[in-house]
C-alpha cells in the first residue's frame, strides 16, 4: 500500500458509496469529506478507520483542517451530470470550477503526496471521430463538461516531484450503489423497464461509453496505487462498452424480460431529445500504461439493479428525490 491515509471528496456520493467501504476493507484509513446532500447512513460508520466530515469543498479553511495528515486525495465531489446545471449556474460554477484550484493548493501545502482528479469523458461533447483518445480536442456542450476540462490543467500547474497529479476521464457510470442514482442512462432505462414495463429512449443514436460502478471503484484504487512515474501529469480515458442509447435499451429489455418474466414483452418507445452528447472513447492508454481493463459489463449492471429492485432496496424509484441529483438539490435549496 503506497498511501495509508486517504481523503475522498464526495465519498458519500454514488461512486463513493461503493468505493469507500472497499478501501476500508483493504486497510486504508479513509476520511470522507462530503456535504452529505444525499445523507451518509449507507457508509460503514462503525469502522474505526472511517472519518466522515460533513463539509463543503468551497470552505477552504474547513477543508485545510480535514487535510491534516492526509497522504493522497481522491477528488470525486462535484455538482454531477449535465442536467444539474439547469439548477443554479453560481452553485455549479463555485463547486466545479472556483473551488478546484484552492483545493489543490491546500492539499499540496498540507503535504499530500498524490492528487487523483476524477474528471469525465463528457468533456468531448459531440464527436464523430471513430475513436477519441486523450489528445482529442475538448468540445464541451455544457458548463459541467466545460468546467471539468478546465480543472485538469489547474491541477498540473501545481504538480512537481513531491506532489503527483493525475486526471482520469471515466465514462458514464452504471449499476447498483448504496447511494443509488437513477438519473444516468443505463440506470434510467432499467428503472423504466422494471417499474413501468416499457422503456422510453430519448433520441437513441447517441453513442455513450459506459463503466460499471465496480470498475470505477477499481480504477480509483489503481490510481492510488500506481507508481508515480506512470501517472504523473497524465490524463487517462476509462470506458468499457461504447454503445448507442438504443443498443443499451435493447440490452435492458432482454435482461429485464429474463429477470422478470411475469412482465412479458417490454416495449421500447423513442422520443426526441436535445441531449445530443455523442462520442466513442478509446481507453487503450490506460490498458497500455497501467494494465487496467474493465471487467464488468452493462449486462451485469442491469442484473445488479434488477436484484436490488427485487430485494426492495430501491423503493419509490420514480417518486423518491434521493435517486435524482437535480431533484434533491432543488428540494433542499442547495446554494
Amino acid at each position: 500500500m503506497k498511501f495509508k491515509k486517504i481523503l475522498i471528496t464526495g465519498g458519500a456520493g454514488y461512486c463513493g458509496s461503493v468505493l469507500t467501504p472497499q478501501l476500508l476493507d483493504r486497510g486504508y484509513r479513509v476520511t470522507v469529506y462530503d456535504i452529505l446532500y444525499y445523507g451518509g447512513d449507507f457508509l460503514p460508520k462503525d469502522n474505526p478507520n472511517l472519518n466522515i466530515i460533513q463539509g463543503d469543498i468551497r470552505d477552504a479553511a474547513h477543508l485545510t483542517e480535514a487535510l491534516e495528515g492526509i497522504e493522497a486525495v481522491l477528488h470525486l465531489a462535484c455538482i454531477s451530470n449535465d442536467a444539474s446545471f439547469v439548477l443554479d449556474e453560481d452553485l455549479s460554477t463555485s463547486v466545479n470550477l472556483d473551488a478546484f484550484e484552492p483545493m489543490v493548493v491546500a492539499a499540496k501545502e498540507a503535504g499530500v503526496k498524490r492528487f487523483v482528479y476524477m474528471s469525465t469523458s463528457s468533456v468531448y461533447g459531440v464527436s464523430d471521430a471513430p475513436d477519441i483518445t486523450e489528445d482529442h480536442p475538448l468540445v464541451p456542450l455544457t458548463l459541467y463538461n466545460k468546467f471539468k476540462g478546465m480543472c485538469e490543467p489547474l491541477l498540473f500547474k501545481h504538480t512537481d516531484e513531491n506532489f503527483t497529479g493525475v486526471a482520469c476521464r471515466p465514462a458514464t457510470v452504471c449499476g447498483y450503489g448504496p447511494r443509488q442514482r437513477l438519473d444516468v442512462s443505463v440506470n434510467i432505462l432499467t428503472n423504466h423497464a422494471v417499474n413501468k414495463g416499457k422503456i422510453t429512449v430519448f433520441g437513441g443514436s447517441q453513442l455513450r461509453p459506459n463503466l460499471h460502478i465496480q470498475d470505477y471503484a477499481d480504477l480509483c484504487r489503481m490510481l492510488l496505487e500506481a507508481a508515480d512515474e506512470k501517472i504523473a501529469g497524465e490524463i487517462f480515458n476509462c470506458g468499457f462498452q461504447n454503445m448507442s442509447i438504443m443498443d443499451i435499451a435493447l440490452i435492458v429489455k432482454k435482461i429485464v424480460e429474463e429477470e422478470f418474466p411475469e412482465k412479458g414483452d417490454i416495449n421500447i418507445e423513442t422520443t426526441p431529445t436535445d441531449d445530443i452528447r455523442s462520442y466513442h472513447i478509446n481507453s487503450d492508454k490506460i490498458r497500455r500504461v497501467l494494465g487496467f481493463e474493465p471487467k464488468h459489463t452493462i449486462e451485469e449492471a442491469v442484473r445488479d439493479l434488477c436484484r436490488a429492485f427485487k430485494e426492495g432496496k430501491l423503493p419509490d424509484s420514480f417518486g423518491g428525490d434521493q435517486y435524482y441529483n437535480v431533484r434533491t438539490m432543488r428540494a433542499i435549496g442547495a446554494k
